[in-house]
């Protein structure tokens, strides 16, 4: 076994018994990168010198007898966070060259935790996009299949943990951003309840819906990720003040009996993949031979979340971007007066997919249809919101699938937006009530030529992170999921 294909778990515990050091495993992971990342395309800035630093001072504290919680772990960072003196494009051209003067929030957690930085990873650019195919750096390739979409908008997160160039990385997931490329990848990925990790430092896309989360090979590592990032930030005001849980301990200590599992009958409709449902069919039974209980359950708004998603969160979008005009930092086209350097700095820095996410946000919130779509799309927020409050007072966890079929083709939906929208009709509803939501690898199937990755996404109450990751570790231990060859 090589150094790099070590998950973040067991390469903490080997750093801390001096198995191994920091210093080799960042190497290792960072020599990797430097052979895959030409054909994988995760990374969009790696600093070998920053990621060596960091490690050795790792291995000093090792020395002195004073480990922290991921100590020494090379960690791979989506490039929405800010990380102080490392550029942080957003994958986009109007932030080219960027160095951030102070770090987010979720950053500083992981490396006060001893987390290593290893580079930043690529994105759809402002995080809008299903397929990583609108970053200004090029499309992420998925090394299930060269040919396919790694999911989006976090895909060069979970192409680079499910290829083994970085133990565990951070995601960001506003409709479904973690969970449909963690879906697509074969990686566990988890998007927290809203607040539980702080917005501070990351470059906003959504801000009602924005929310950090993890990636990683197997639910344990993700429960440490989750437990080293978050926690309360009085620089977030939407941060929820509440104590940091040990997600990853006690795993296992969980009883499946009596559990109670919600099915809703809106997310096993047809566009659902029979192959897809088949394979998450077998994990639902799975907990029933275990003694869990199956509720048909009902979200009667859900039909409803893609198209009040597609008004809320490019809305928005619209009021963040408006900062980006060239005068302060990133990209600038100068012009015969200020307002042509505004219009030829945005014209040229933003690409087509966020230039109609601004120009339909806009539209919504203008005179005369501000009431008739975004005041109408919060109210349907509300309802979709009120359908889960029901839905859990009847069941304790929601299965779902995490999208409706494996990985498509890049290029496949990329000249149809409401094609490529529609891929997040499983995940929307989630963000949109701010709950919390995981997919874990459920098993892989042939599709269209190729054998790949089908996730299954699992739905909590408010702050139920804990009791998720369990349910999810159950769920991994009877599936025996294999992850790609590295």
């Amino acid at each position: 076994m090589e150094l790099y294909e070590l998950g973040l778990k067991e390469a903490a515990t080997k750093i801390k018994n001096k198995e191994i050091s920091s210093t080799e495993l960042t190497k290792s992971l960072l020599d990797r990168i430097e052979a895959r990342n030409g054909e994988i395309n995760a990374y969009v800035t790696v600093d070998r010198d920053i990621a060596l630093e960091m490690a050795q001072s790792s291995d000093t504290r090792i020395k002195e007898g004073n480990p922290r919680l991921i100590e020494g772990v090379p960690l791979g960072i989506k490039d929405l966070f800010c990380t102080k003196g490392v550029r942080t494009t957003a994958c986009s051209h109007i932030l080219d060259n960027f160095i951030p003067p102070y770090e987010s929030t979720v950053t500083t957690n992981l490396w006060n935790a001893g987390g290593v930085l290893l580079g930043k990873t690529n994105m759809d650019e402002f995080a809008m996009g299903s397929s990583n195919e609108s970053s200004y750096f090029g499309a992420v390739k998925n090394p299930w299949d060269l040919s396919r979409t790694p999911g989006g908008s976090s895909g060069g997160s979970a192409a680079a943990v499910a290829d083994y160039q970085c133990a565990a990385s951070t995601g960001s997931d506003t409709g479904g951003s973690i969970r449909q490329p963690a879906s697509f990848t074969g990686t566990v990925g988890i998007k927290p309840t809203y607040g539980r990790c702080s917005r501070f430092g990351m470059v906003a896309f959504a801000s009602s819906l924005d929310q950090a989360g993890a990636f990683a090979r197997n639910v344990e590592d993700a429960a440490l990720m989750l437990r080293s990032m978050s926690g309360y930030d009085e620089k977030d005001s939407t941060s929820a003040d509440r104590p940091i849980e040990n997600y990853d301990e006690k795993l296992d200590q969980f009883d499946i009996k009596g559990l109670k599992i919600g099915l809703p009958k809106e997310y096993f409709v047809d566009g659902l993949d029979p192959k897809v449902k088949e394979i998450i069919d077998q994990s639902i039974k799975n907990f029933t031979d275990q003694g869990a209980e199956v509720v048909e359950i009902s979200l009667p708004h859900t039909k409803y979340a893609v198209p009040a998603y597609y008004i809320v969160a490019p809305a928005e979008a619209a009021a963040n971007l408006a900062r980006y005009d060239g005068m302060r930092y990133g990209l600038r086209v100068e012009g015969d007066n200020l307002m042509d350097t505004y219009m030829k700095t945005r014209t040229e820095g933003f690409g087509m997919e966020v230039k109609r996410r601004i120009m339909i946000g806009n539209y919504t919130l203008s005179s005369g249809y501000y009431d008739a779509y975004y005041t109408k799309a919060q109210r349907v927020r509300a309802l979709i919101t009120k359908d889960f409050v029901d839905a859990f007072e009847q069941v304790d966890v929601i299965f779902t699938p995490t999208t409706p079929t494996p990985a498509f083709k890049i290029g496949g939906k990329v000249e149809d937006p409401v094609q490529m929208y529609l891929n997040d009709i499983f995940t929307v509803a989630t963000s949109l009530a701010g709950l919390p939501g995981l997919s874990v690898p459920a098993g892989k199937m042939g599709f269209e030529g190729a054998n790949l990755p089908v996730g299954l996404q699992m739905i909590g109450p408010a702050f139920s992170e804990r009791q998720l990751l369990r349910t999810a570790y159950a769920h991994e231990q009877m599936t025996k999921f294999e992850p790609l060859k590295a």
